[in-house]
């Protein structure tokens, strides 16, 4: 009687089929490995995990190893934005404080002196208003005033990151009222304001850059009615911009 052999039986299948499974195992290991060692264009390795996904069914936890690496390297990144905003803002107000000192030589009272604060990636310039605008004045006729905008603006065009830059404006707490504009502290820091912008737009800064704010009598400086009238610039960087400012020096740079 002859013997029947069963198709489905294990025993039954050729001999080389083990070795074969083999081979391809190893095959893909090996170019895996290859991958993992080149240059990955993100795209194409997503594309190709995905078509090993639908072949095989096993290359789920491959795609979640990917994400994490992604995942990290955006940590990296975002780590490197931020010491580079460091960098800008440090430099800047390093340049900043140069042109301050500079007009604080000019000024005859420790009341009239230009001073930078500075905070988290950004920085203030105080500028009492009487360095640029006369008693009860609120438009920038002043000439050393404008040479003084002039320089800022100067240095600003150099910066290769972008600040959003803030101008404020403040007063004292007089009872200064009128019928016509200005009719109060109100109306006196915000057009003092506005005319600084117009004279840092008159010096090619770009005014989607610029922002005028006004706080009148009501975010005072000091008990000093002459430390409250005052303009501050205040520089913002940008989260977005990712160059680091050149270590010039400032003077260099104004001769340009």
């Amino acid at each position: 009687m002859a013997d029947k052999k069963c198709p489905d039986c294990p025993k039954c299948l050729p001999g080389w089929l083990v070795q074969f499974g083999d081979l391809m195992s190893l095959l893909l290991t090996f170019f895996i490995l290859l991958l993992s060692m080149a240059v990955m264009d993100k795209k194409k390795v997503e594309e190709y995990f995905e078509i090993m996904r639908k072949a095989m069914g096993f290359l789920d936890q491959t795609q979640d190893t990917v994400k994490r690496d992604e995942s990290t390297n955006t940590s990296k990144e975002a780590s490197n934005d931020a010491d580079s905003n460091a960098q800008d803002t440090q430099s800047a107000v390093e340049e900043m404080t140069q042109i301050a000192e500079e007009i604080n030589e000019q000024t005859s009272t420790m009341t009239e002196q230009v001073q930078i604060t500075e905070g988290n990636n950004e920085f203030t310039l105080d500028i009492p208003s009487s360095l640029m605008f006369g008693e009860g004045e609120y438009t920038l006729e002043n000439k050393s005033a404008k040479r003084f905008i002039s320089k800022i603006a100067r240095v600003i065009r150099t910066m290769p990151q972008t600040f959003d830059i803030e101008i404020i404006g403040h007063t004292d707490r007089s009872n200064f009222t009128n019928d016509t504009i200005p009719r109060d502290g109100w109306d006196i820091s915000a057009l003092r304001s506005i005319s600084v912008v117009k004279e840092l737009i008159k010096n090619r800064i770009d005014p989607a850059q610029l922002k005028v704010s006004a706080y009148s009598s009501y975010r005072p400086k000091s008990e000093n009615a002459a430390e409250n009238r005052r303009v501050e610039l205040r520089f913002v960087s940008s989260t977005e911009q990712k160059n680091i400012l050149e270590k010039e020096n400032f003077f260099d740079r104004l001769e340009q």
